[in-house]
């Protein structure tokens, strides 16, 4: 009988033809897709629950417009499905931008170990972003998610430059080659504002590398894979391995 996945994506644009074969690509799962704000939030309580593993890919919890940006909470409900199926231990895989979904739920960015903001706030400036960088994913962890990689390979993809709070977690794979400075990446909330691609202005601390890690803080097991911005990483067969062994390891029992 086939395992159960449920994905919840939506809030961020991404090429679903492609993603979807990224999903056909992971093994046996019986897939069930909620999108935000649809079904992500309001129809997925109970599918949270019961799914043997769990895919965040969606940025949900925001309104954009107009040159700004609103953000709101998660339902009850769906903080209620989230935390319960935390503390029965079972985990969940989070993926590229879910780092900035629900940005007004704090408990999720706790088990996440980091943040990426749009606005400016009492945690600091805004978050950068920067497309199809060509950088080199340096394993540093023996883990069941990087078991069996290559010690390196090669990504082309979107990183980021936000807050992420390595006590909180154990690192797997870090990004070489390309460093995670105000210089090499763009505004958030300049891109919110209009101007794309700008940092004029923008002075963001330097940033950690890690781009996978394992949550410290969740009493489930939590992965988070920064890779996933579109089709070139989808087909990466590294990154396709990395995030199937995550989707077994954090659907196999407590951590």
């Amino acid at each position: 009988m086939a395992r159960s996945l449920l994905v919840l994506s939506g809030g961020h644009p991404y090429e679903a033809g492609p993603f979807d074969e990224l999903l056909g690509a992971l093994g046996d799962w019986e897939i069930t897709h909620l999108v935000h704000p649809e079904g992500g939030e309001a129809d997925a309580a109970q599918a949270i629950r019961a799914a043997d593993a769990l895919l965040f890919y969606d940025m949900a919890g925001y309104s954009f417009g107009g040159g700004t940006v609103t953000m709101r909470p998660p339902s009850a409900a769906f903080r209620e499905a989230v935390t319960a199926r935390f503390a029965g231990g079972k985990g969940a895989v989070a993926m590229h931008h879910a780092l900035a979904g629900w940005a007004e739920w704090p408990e999720w960015h706790d088990w996440l170990g980091g943040q990426f903001h749009y606005q400016p706030g009492p945690h600091g400036l805004d978050s950068g972003y920067r497309h199809d960088i060509a950088y080199t994913a340096q394993v540093v962890a023996d883990h069941p998610v990087t078991r069996g990689l290559p010690a390196s390979f090669p990504v082309t993809d979107e990183l980021y430059l936000c807050p992420i709070d390595e006590t909180a977690l154990t690192p797997l794979i870090r990004a070489e080659g390309f460093a995670f400075t105000a210089a090499n990446f763009y505004s958030a909330a300049q891109a919110v504002a209009g101007t794309m691609f700008s940092n004029a202005g923008w002075e963001h601390p330097e940033g950690s590398n890690c781009i996978a890690w394992e949550s410290r803080t969740c009493p489930a097991p939590l992965i988070y894979l920064q890779f996933g911005d579109g089709p070139a990483t989808y087909a990466n067969r590294h990154v396709r391995q990395m995030l199937a062994q995550a989707l077994d390891y954090t659907s196999g029992g407590t951590a």
